[in-house]
């Protein structure tokens, strides 16, 4: 009888036991389908446009268990909430509670993108929004387009977009927008609920989550139009299916439908690239060398006044072209060697109005030498060998091979006190001997005291050697250069490509820029008359970008909303160059308006793209490869535009 009972326990222990790891295991049974499709919309409370709408719980329920993925950035709630909604899931429900108080007779929106997805294999349910309302009537209009980022046309993703009913510039500023959504992977969006009128709209980075442009440095972007919402009716084929799994379709019918207008708004994000001026830093990390930086660049130098040293000729002034970073070398050994130096400085700082105003500081400059540790006893001296002295650094980046365009580049680790341009020799090698030439004019940076350069016409293929004598250059710090001798040889015509682009519709002041494979900026020439020339072009891969430089100064400039400023258009040519050695490539007739922007830019190039679908096996749930990019075939690469 016990042993009965002892396997009838053993026998219930393992169906339980069994049970028990069933239940716990939610996921699809071992060698069954697995599951591509979506969860199913069963039912919304409230339901899909209703009215007289009146409480802040929301619940939408599927036909399986989800999740919300990321619900903070990407869903979002129309009109915008002062206090954020709470948003879980409980099995196969998702419930939404608003913290804000509705409004009387207005229509909400709630964009879940594509947050909501099942919980085993992810499949989302996407591009989904629930609408109702708390008056009699549905807001239907509905605005669309694309934002991209104005300096390089990247698409940028989740930023928020928003129309104001308000049409003065200054409720951008003051006022919260009425409707707001989000910009998707590749930076459309598209605002619904929309109701008739005129409005202005923006996009807004927005830092402090107010959907008003209160913080200076946010980026935006904004049109200078008026726009109205409408629509039209149009025919677009609705197909009616038998069976959709075996793709039997009964009939096609013609219908009208609304296509609501307008749906191809362009923004250009852009930041202003404000910074709050105020003193960042100062150093003193060598006796002789005073560092002070700002926050921002400025227009003037600060004022200086020694407190307690001499204030006559007292530091020679290394500065950016900014004026945000200033570098004062002090040569008078009597005033470097006090440990402690005080300097009153005048400079503008601005203000909680965001105004510049002068300030006033006492800036201390301390610096201690290193005690060391006691020294051991030395060795005996020996009163023939020769003492070392020290010399100062020269260092140059050329040698071995040299550009045709390239310069003789020096620098020093302190400011030059002087330089002897009669020990500087030059020459050339012509029949396998060196002759004597004239040595090319020195360039020095009025900003850098501590580099200098010799530029020459060199001569395709030639060899040059260049000889400094000692004592050739003398620095701030007394010492003086060893002898050294730098020898080169100049690439060849040949080792080139040269490029030239035509552009067309093009009238404005223009420059073009030779962009690597990493999208970043390897030359950049003028448009003059309709053509940018690019000689000596090393061989590689490259894209062309095209700026209207309004302002004639050689780079691109960002907006200004209080000026209402546009930042300076870019396009971008939407082909590949394939430059080869000695051959020269000429592309005629782009015309940088023919492709709407968001369709310029190469993929290649393009950073923000969105992540490509996954292919399944729906049995055995194995990822498919997607097709390899087909490689240029040999010969592709005959032809110097290879797209």
């Amino acid at each position: 009888m016990n042993s009965r009972i002892s396997y009838f326990s053993l026998f219930i222990s393992s169906v339980l036991a069994f049970i028990v790891s069933s239940c716990a295991n939610i996921g699809r049974p071992g060698g069954g389908p697995i599951d591509l499709t979506p969860p199913v919309l069963l039912k919304s409370t409230p339901e899909q446009g209703t009215t007289f709408f009146k409480k802040k719980k929301i619940e939408l329920e599927f036909d399986e268990i989800i999740q919300v993925e990321k619900p903070g950035e990407k869903i979002t709630v129309s009109p915008p909430q002062t206090n954020p909604p709470e948003i879980y899931t409980a099995g196969k429900k998702i419930i939404v509670e608003l913290k804000d108080s509705l409004r009387n007779n207005t229509t909400y929106t709630v964009d879940f993108s594509d947050a909501i997805v099942d919980n085993n294999e992810k499949n989302p349910f996407p591009n989904f929004a629930l609408s109702f309302s708390t008056g009699g009537s549905i807001d239907s209009m509905e605005v669309g387009g694309v934002l991209l980022n104005a300096e390089d046309l990247e698409p940028v993703t989740g930023m928020y977009v928003g129309l104001q009913p308000d049409l003065a510039d200054s409720a951008f500023r003051k006022k919260p927008f009425v409707k707001i959504t989000r910009s998707d992977a590749s930076g459309n969006f598209t605002l619904k609920n929309v109701a008739a009128g005129k409005y202005r709209i923006y996009a807004l980075k927005d830092a402090n989550r107010d959907y008003k442009f209160d913080q200076p440095g946010e980026d935006i972007a904004f049109l200078d139009s008026v726009i109205v919402p409408s629509y039209k009716l149009v025919e677009k084929t609705d197909t009616i299916w038998k069976d959709k799994l075996k793709h039997k379709m009964d009939t096609i019918r013609t219908v009208k439908a609304k296509q609501y207008l307008p749906n191809n708004l362009l923004l250009r994000a852009f930041n202003e690239n404000f910074k709050s001026q105020y003193l960042d830093k100062t150093e003193r990390k060598e006796r002789n060398h005073l560092l002070i930086t700002f926050a921002a660049p400025a227009k003037e130098l600060p004022r200086l006044r020694p407190l307690n040293f001499p204030a006559k000729n007292w530091a020679r002034l290394e500065r950016s072209a900014t004026n945000d970073t200033l570098n004062f070398w002090i040569k008078d050994s009597t005033i470097y060697k006090s440990d402690t130096l005080r300097l009153e400085a005048t400079y503008l700082h601005t203000d909680s109005l965001r105004r510049l105003v002068p300030q006033t500081d006492t800036l201390t400059f301390t610096f201690h030498d290193l005690k060391l540790a006691p020294a051991k006893k030395p060795k005996k001296k020996d009163e023939n060998a020769k003492v070392e002295k020290p010399a100062l650094q020269v260092e140059s980046k050329f040698g071995g091979s040299m550009d045709l365009y390239g310069l003789m580049d020096f620098s020093l680790p302190v400011p030059f006190d002087s330089i002897d341009e009669k020990k500087f020799h030059f020459e050339e090698k012509k029949d396998s001997l060196w002759h004597a030439i004239k040595t090319p004019p020195f360039e020095y940076d009025s900003l850098n005291i501590r580099r200098f350069n010799l530029k020459y016409k060199w001569a395709p293929g030639q060899e040059y050697r260049l000889k400094v004598d000692s004592a050739a250059i003398y620095g701030m710090n007394g010492l003086c250069n060893k002898p050294f001798e730098k020898s080169f040889k100049v690439k060849n015509v040949e080792d080139y490509s040269g490029f030239f682009i035509n552009v067309a519709g093009i009238n404005d002041s223009a420059f073009v820029e030779l962009l690597n494979e990493s999208d970043k900026m390897v030359r950049r020439e003028p448009v003059i008359k309709g053509v940018a020339e690019f000689f000596y072009v090393n061989p590689g891969t490259y894209y062309a970008r095209l700026i209207l430089d309004k302002n004639k100064n050689g780079k691109w400039d960002t907006g200004n909303f209080g000026q209402k400023l546009q930042p300076e258009q870019v396009y971008y040519h939407p082909g590949k160059f394939q430059l080869r050695t000695n051959w020269d490539v000429e592309e005629q007739g782009w015309n940088p308006l023919a492709l709407p922007l968001d369709k310029q830019k190469p993929r290649k190039l393009v950073k923000n793209k969105p992540k490509e679908k996954v292919k399944r096996d729906p049995i055995t749930g194995k990822v498919i490869p997607s097709t390899p990019v087909k490689e240029n075939t040999e010969e592709d690469q005959q032809s110097p535009v290879t797209e």
